[in-house]
């Protein structure tokens, strides 16, 4: 059987979309040496810079040592009450080296307050003793943290340490952050909700009780997540904001002050924000075209989606984005409801082609014996693919 390749444009949805004047919102620039916002509601990257590069990322990589936890609480391995005591090495170690949360030896906290002085005290010492606390060693936890990295996909990731202090091949890129950032903000919804705490108070410290996440109480919607510095790797955020629904991850770093970074971010978040929309354009079942079928009982078939489709754009991507659907026309019967048919692929602007299976929407069995006849003849007289019902 001779077939053709058919292709159909975007008017099949035309009428989903409002299109407005052009804007020039892609054009961007930073002065941070990394970074990437991602919308992490459709998981569309709307802008990155050397986000693949591996680099020192100091208390960011805090989040790796709260992702495992979060983990265990939620297997039920930890308990947010659970009572761990300091121990003599941690505390000798680690007291008042680097940012603290001024654990002294012998305490005894809980599991609750431990991740509260890391996320909104950034403490080094709490790190470790939660560490010691889960692993048994400071050593073996963080072993645990690279075979995690491994099993998430952060591929450019390796730890030295459960803190993010400076040390030889403790790195991760703006890529991994932006991942494990919105892991722990979607995996762990009734524990994220501590990224956003603006105080935390532990023994009367009142020297270190304030989260330094510059756009808490800022920016609005923004609800975590770390920040980090080192003098080798600069200043640096990762981030996250939510508004209206729609979630926004970012992650900077190398910028030169508190100031610069608190500028940048909220600067970065708001770019994504106003410049970019999110657009449901199918749900899933939705009938995008609809295809002729070859010797089936019936003449058409409906190529369907079998999950929703959303995208973020740009207002200039939106007007000017083509829509195709390609498939072997006729499509040959038996045909199987849910069998992949044909594909949905949509074009935009500085941006990888997408592309989404299109699949039957129904079951279309094969006429045999005289229906066979009957169907070739009018395809070739009138270019039907078959009969409605089929043959008596």
């Amino acid at each position: 059987m001779n077939t053709t390749l058919m292709m159909k444009t975007a008017a099949i949805i035309a009428g989903l979309l409002v299109f407005t004047h052009n804007v020039s919102s892609q054009s961007m620039s930073t002065p941070a040496k990394r970074a990437i916002l991602i919308d992490a509601t459709t998981n569309s990257i709307l802008f990155e810079k050397d986000a693949d590069t591996p680099f020192p990322p100091a208390s960011m990589s805090k989040l790796m040592t709260v992702y495992m936890a979060f983990d265990s609480i939620k297997n039920g391995e930890l308990q947010l009450d659970d009572e761990v005591v300091v121990s003599d090495e941690a505390w000798r170690n680690w007291n008042n080296r680097g940012s603290t949360m001024f654990l002294r030896a012998r305490d005894t906290v809980t599991v609750a307050d431990l991740l509260r002085g890391i996320i909104v005290l950034s403490g080094n010492d709490a790190c470790v003793v939660l560490a010691e606390h889960m692993a048994g060693s400071h050593d073996v936890f963080v072993e645990w943290m690279n075979a995690k990295a491994i099993e998430i996909d952060m591929k450019g990731s390796h730890f030295e340490n459960a803190n993010g202090w400076p040390a030889d091949g403790h790195v991760m890129t703006a890529r991994d952050l932006a991942n494990l950032s919105y892991r722990l903000v979607t995996e762990f919804p009734d524990l994220y909700p501590m990224f956003g705490e603006t105080e935390f108070l532990y023994k009367d410290f009142r020297s270190n009780r304030f989260n330094r996440n510059p756009l808490l109480g800022r920016f609005a919607g923004a609800d975590g997540l770390k920040t980090g510095h080192t003098e080798e790797s600069g200043y640096g955020l990762a981030a996250s904001a939510e508004r209206d629904g729609r979630r926004l991850v970012l992650v900077v770093g190398g910028l030169n002050s508190v100031n610069e970074r608190m500028r940048e971010s909220q600067r970065l978040m708001q770019f994504g924000f106003r410049n970019f929309s999110h657009y449901p354009l199918f749900g899933a079942g939705d009938t995008v075209d609809i295809a002729e079928v070859w010797l089936g009982d019936k003449a058409t078939v409906n190529m369907v989606l079998g999950e929703d489709l959303a995208l973020t754009m740009s207002r200039r991507q939106r007007a000017e984005m083509k829509v195709s659907v390609t498939y072997t026309n006729p499509i040959a019967a038996p045909i199987k409801k849910g069998q992949e048919i044909g594909t949905l692929t949509i074009e935009l602007p500085n941006r990888s082609a997408i592309t989404s299976p299109l699949l039957a929407g129904s079951d279309v069995t094969e006429v045999g014996g005289f229906g066979k006849i009957t169907a070739a003849l009018e395809h070739l007289l009138f270019g039907t693919a078959g009969r409605e019902t089929a043959p008596q």
